[in-house]
């Protein structure tokens, strides 16, 4: 065995125990607030705090669903989301094939926008968004909540980048046979953006599912309220937060997060390798 081998195999436990730290980090939050869901706010307050629950309960879950609207907030949420996703994936394609594969004027001018864009951060195009989207009448509306958020730079750049490794021979092979460039988009680009349009499909989702301050700012009424805001206002008080209600509700926005990812967590992970490279 080779002196180079025998440090690595001397190295590896080492980085086992990194692994092992970094995962307790990253899941001992969630663990502790499922194990949090199911006690009374009285253990949850109690100091020195209690790992596991001394007193199981499902009162904070019985509470999230008889005094909060539950079916109403989760179908906003639902449809929020989703046409929020859904748009980003075929405005943002679109673009992404324009920019990619498209001879046009200024298309580096529109790519370097893209890129700049991605630098600006969100609370810079906050106030002037809402004051756009209430000049607009759009506000408590669900297209108020929808519309701003059909594209992103991100998504853009992502499917951009993705389009740019596909093998331009297939794209001039359609054009030959007279197929139309939406044609071709949808015939040949699309089927093969499998992995990058999981990859923006389960980002997407998982932003506008979690998104709290645009729909608290522009749902102005209990009709619009998207699961996360409606948690937030029903569980917090002036004077008192009831925290088991409070991650009994986490729990429950985060398990269709995870379902979408452990459904398409194989094209996500290939369309993360894969995007950029040709």
């Amino acid at each position: 065995m080779t002196t180079t081998a025998k440090r690595r195999e001397r190295g590896q436990p080492w980085v086992y125990v990194v692994l092992a730290g970094g995962l307790v980090v990253l899941v001992g939050p969630f663990v502790w607030m499922l194990l949090g869901s199911v006690k009374p706010d009285a253990e949850i307050r109690r100091t020195p705090p209690t790992w596991l629950p001394e007193a199981p309960t499902l009162d904070n879950y019985r509470h999230l669903f008889t005094e909060l609207d539950f079916p109403a907030f989760f179908l906003n949420s639902v449809l929020v989301a989703g046409a929020v996703t859904v748009g980003n994936l075929v405005f943002c394609s679109m673009l992404g094939y324009a920019l990619a594969k498209l001879e046009f004027p200024g298309r580096r001018v529109v790519f370097a926008l893209v890129l700049g864009m991605l630098m600006v951060p969100g609370m810079v195009t906050f106030v002037p968004l809402f004051i756009l989207v209430s000049r607009l009448g759009l506000v408590d509306s669900y297209a108020g909540l929808i519309l701003p958020w059909l594209a992103s730079p991100f998504g853009v750049f992502l499917m951009r980048q993705f389009i740019t490794g596909l093998p331009d021979d297939l794209i001039q092979a359609a054009r030959v046979d007279g197929a139309g460039e939406l044609r071709i988009f949808a015939r040949v680009v699309l089927p093969l953006c499998g992995p990058a349009l999981a990859t923006l499909g389960i980002l997407t989702f998982l932003s506008s599912w979690n998104n709290f301050l645009w729909p608290l700012v522009v749902a102005q009424s209990e009709d619009r309220y998207t699961l996360p805001v409606a948690l937030a206002l029903y569980a917090i008080g002036e004077n008192n937060t009831r925290y088991g209600l409070l991650m009994a509700g986490s729990v429950a926005v985060i398990v269709p997060v995870l379902l979408v990812f452990v459904a398409l967590q194989r094209h996500f992970v290939q369309g993360i390798a894969t995007t950029g490279l040709k």
